[in-house]
């Protein structure tokens, strides 16, 4: 990205933080991969923030493709799915550039898009790795305490959940929830009909995430 077009960029980022700070989006990307999984999943966790963590969210969360420079206007996006997960060169460079910018993106596999997404968070940090939270980061004492670290929302393989990040100058830019299933805990009770104190943990846990995006 040329010197103008990211002085641009950092330029719309900050004025749409200040215009439009509690405004979140859904990331939609191609590969063939879900992006539209879990549909009730963001205006549940919007509506829990809101009603307890002191936020303003718009109600409805946007959609935005990882390439377009739209992706500028929200602080918060998140990203889930179930499979393929493809980036061309020119949307990680986007993405890395927004990331850098100071956004969040928050990554939840909902079971199977690991290992594509793995090689494409390559392209957009090709020197930096995912690396795992220990339970003392304060994205699990936000609002909520997680004294063990990321909760485990619903069962596949008999893994263990666990929390991956990229840090950039002390700020954590991305983070993937895995083997945790959060997504699914913030859906409809009707849809998987989680005992409400499972569904209360993963609101918790997504809100403690949001916090931690708007003030980094």
């Amino acid at each position: 990205m040329g010197y103008w077009k990211l002085i641009c960029t950092l330029f719309l980022l900050a004025y749409a933080s200040m215009v439009n700070g509690q405004e979140i989006a859904i990331l939609k990307y191609n590969g063939g991969g879900d992006w539209y999984a879990n549909p009730t999943a963001l205006p549940n966790l919007i509506q829990f923030c809101n009603a307890n963590i002191n936020t303003k969210i718009k109600e409805q969360p946007e959609t935005v493709d990882v390439g377009n420079i739209n992706i500028f206007q929200y602080p918060f996006l998140h990203m889930t799915g179930h499979g393929n997960v493809l980036f061309s060169q020119e949307e990680a460079d986007n993405l890395r550039t927004y990331l850098l910018s100071g956004g969040f993106l928050h990554i939840d596999d909902n079971y199977g898009m690991e290992p594509y997404l793995r090689k494409e968070i390559a392209k957009v940090f090709p020197n930096e790795t995912l690396e795992e939270l220990g339970a003392d980061h304060p994205i699990f004492s936000q609002h909520y305490n997680f004294p063990d670290g990321l909760p485990k929302i619903h069962e596949h393989d008999g893994k263990r959940p666990q929390a991956f990040g990229i840090t950039f100058e002390g700020r954590l830019v991305l983070l993937f929830t895995y083997e945790s299933d959060l997504g699914d805990g913030w859906e409809d009770p009707s849809v998987h009909n989680d005992p409400e104190a499972l569904r209360t943990k993963a609101l918790q846990m997504g809100a403690n995430i949001i916090s931690y995006a708007f003030k980094s």
